[in-house]
C-alpha cells in the first residue's frame, strides 16, 4: 500500500457536485492499492497513521498524533499512486489492483482507521471520479509506502 497524507485545515471530497466527505483539521489519506497488500500492511499502514506525531503541541512543535489532537481522517483511493514511469511518457498502472482486489482491501483499511481513531472515518468512492480540496497545514505532507518500512 502507498498513503500519501497530507496534514490539513480542512478537505472534501465531491462526487456529481455532491459533497460525499468533509473534515476539519485531521489528515487527507491518498491510498494506492496493490494485489501484494495484506492484513499486516493494513494493521501497520493504519498504526502509523492515526500515531503519526505531525501535529503541534502547546511549544508548536510537531509531536502529537491525529488521535491524540482528536483530528478526523479523510481517505480517498487513488490507484495513480502506482503509476510507474519508468519507459515512455505514458504511465503505466499495471501494479494497481483491480477493483474486484482492491476494494475489500480498502472497506478493511477503512474498518481499520475507524475501529483505531474510535469513529468513522470520512471517505471517497473508490472509483469514482472525485474531486478534492484541501488545505494543507505547514504544508505536511508524509509518504509511506509498507513495502519499503523506512
Amino acid at each position: 500500500m502507498k498513503a500519501v497524507i497530507q496534514r490539513v485545515s480542512n478537505a472534501s471530497v465531491t462526487i456529481e457536485d455532491k459533497i460525499v466527505g468533509k473534515i476539519d483539521t485531521g489528515l487527507l489519506i491518498l491510498i494506492g492499492i496493490e494485489d501484494a497488500d495484506t492484513k499486516d500492511d493494513i494493521d501497520w499502514l493504519c498504526g502509523k497513521i492515526v500515531n503519526l506525531r505531525i501535529f503541534n503541541d502547546a511549544n508548536g512543535v510537531m509531536n502529537v498524533s491525529v488521535k491524540e489532537s482528536k483530528g478526523e481522517l479523510l481517505v480517498v483511493s487513488q490507484f495513480t499512486l502506482h503509476a510507474s514511469t519508468k519507459k515512455g511518457n505514458r504511465p503505466s498502472y499495471s501494479k494497481a489492483s483491480t477493483a474486484a482486489i482492491a476494494i475489500p482491501i480498502y472497506q478493511q483499511f477503512l474498518d481499520q482507521l475507524s475501529n483505531e481513531m474510535g469513529e468513522n472515518v470520512k471517505a471517497g468512492k473508490f472509483g469514482a471520479d472525485m474531486k478534492v480540496e484541501l488545505i494543507n497545514d505547514g504544508p505536511v505532507t508524509i509518504i509511506i509506502d509498507t513495502k519499503n518500512k523506512e
